[in-house]
């Protein structure tokens, strides 16, 4: 929220200004001043118009960096969060004491995949890959592929989004 009023604060002071050096431009093209200004005043305009200017040139700038360091720190969250969820996969895997063929099935059902699919890309028959759901199924003690995901969900996430006693009792 704090960053937004910054930006637009930014953009109605360089708006300002342009239209300030524009509607000057304009108005000695078409003679549309009615009566001059002193020099000095006129100085003082054009130079407060250039600040303003440069400053939401500097702050656009500093909008820019924070906004670049935003995103590096969301990707590096990103790589930590999908590197947890593969230790969390190999530390069940190995839990259950999935087969290298179980394993990958697993992996297919976790993404979503149809069993034809899984079929199709591990280039077995469905049978086959049905025998391994049922056996990855019976190893992880779940019966469908949600309750499969919602293991390692709940692993990651650990219970952080559920309210606190403090919170219940506010509520």
């Amino acid at each position: 929220m704090k960053d937004s009023v910054i930006l637009a604060i930014i953009l109605v002071v360089q708006s300002l200004c342009a239209i300030f050096f524009v509607f000057d431009i304009v108005a000695s093209v078409l003679g549309l001043r009615a009566r001059p200004i002193s020099w000095q005043i006129r100085e003082v305009i054009e130079l407060g118009a250039a600040l303003g200017l440069i400053l939401g040139v500097v702050m656009g700038g500093l909008a820019l960096r924070r906004s670049m360091i935003r995103r590096s720190m969301a990707e590096s969250k990103l790589r930590r969060a999908a590197s947890a969820f593969a230790d969390v996969l190999e530390e069940r895997f190995a839990e259950w004491s999935l087969t290298p063929a179980e394993r990958e099935v697993a992996l297919f059902l976790i993404k979503g995949c149809p069993i034809a699919e899984i079929a199709r890309l591990r280039q077995t028959s469905e049978g086959t890959v049905k025998a391994q759901t049922n056996a990855v199924y019976r190893k992880a003690g779940v019966h469908g592929s949600s309750q499969l995901l919602s293991l390692f969900i709940d692993d990651l996430m650990d219970d952080q989004l559920l309210p606190t006693e403090a919170e219940k009792q506010v509520a």
